[in-house]
């Protein structure tokens, strides 16, 4: 924590639908970030407050690698939309508007596609119970919990309840208990999403070591596929979030996602943070 002691930490600030951010670039320098400091900047009263944080690193074999904190300072392989956000901030940097990106889920790539909307093919989804992973071999399609939901991986393990009316669901209350379901040995990330129209969905969102969040790209994808898989809609979706609309396409190269992206402001820790958080 010394260097942060002498110097400020610049960060972005940047949101996806209301699932917000910050986001560090350490491209041109190393930035130590213990859990600490992690669950400090998360504290949206004293800190700055995020859904989750994203490191920005530099990579020989691909315009950028990412890495994903959960505001209680566990880390995360994937962040949908966390990585759309990156992607635009490094098209509009470099003027690309195609990008390769490597995270601990694998290689992801991003694109424009247009009207100020970014597009990241998340990959292929995992459906097997180990690569979910779960506790133990089942059909990951019905689990057996009440309201027998599905089982997704994205690169972080999902939960899927389809409801009748998303809006009526108590989702503090079954979101933090199924996040800690047993059959989910590293936590889950929990949907509650409704029909309401043709390849049209409802959907709200509990982020395992988080909460509720406004949006989610990953639990989009999950909740995206899990519907095809179930026959309730094609594999071509538009998803209504708490914090606006984003559309998932699972195609025979992955599961792609697009939607708005916004970057709020540019600020910096300052030592005495730094300094106090360690």
């Amino acid at each position: 924590m010394e260097q942060n002691r002498q110097t400020a930490l610049p960060f972005m600030k940047m949101h996806g639908l209301g699932n917000d951010f910050v986001v560090v670039d350490a491209r041109t320098r190393v930035v130590p970030l213990p859990a600490a400091l992690v669950i400090a900047i998360a504290e949206r009263h004293k800190g700055v407050g995020y859904d989750q944080l994203a490191v920005i690193e530099a990579s020989d074999n691909a315009d950028a690698h990412l890495v994903f904190y959960n505001a209680d300072g566990s880390t995360s392989a994937a962040c949908g939309n966390a990585t759309r956000c990156i992607a635009r901030h490094l098209m509009d940097e470099t003027g690309k508007t195609d990008l390769h990106l490597t995270t601990d889920r694998g290689d992801l790539y991003a694109r424009d596609a247009g009207d100020g909307l970014t597009s990241v093919n998340m990959g292929q989804p995992q459906l097997s119970w180990d690569e979910v992973p779960l506790a133990q071999a089942m059909d990951t399609l019905e689990l057996p919990i009440e309201g027998a939901p599905t089982a997704t991986g994205m690169g972080n393990p999902h939960c899927t309840f389809f409801v009748e009316d998303a809006e009526a669901v108590d989702l503090e209350a079954r979101g933090a208990a199924t996040e800690h379901h047993p059959l989910y040995p590293e936590r889950t990330n929990v949907q509650f999403a409704s029909v309401i129209g043709k390849d049209h969905l409802r959907m709200r969102v509990w982020e395992r070591g988080v909460g509720v969040t406004l949006a989610s790209g990953s639990s989009s994808c999950a909740t995206a596929v899990a519907a095809a898989r179930r026959g309730l809609t094609g594999r071509k979706v538009q998803i209504e979030l708490d914090g606006g609309t984003i559309w998932i396409d699972w195609r025979d190269d992955g599961v792609w996602m697009t939607g708005a992206t916004m970057h709020v402001f540019t600020a910096a820790l300052t030592p005495q943070f730094l300094e106090s958080a360690s």
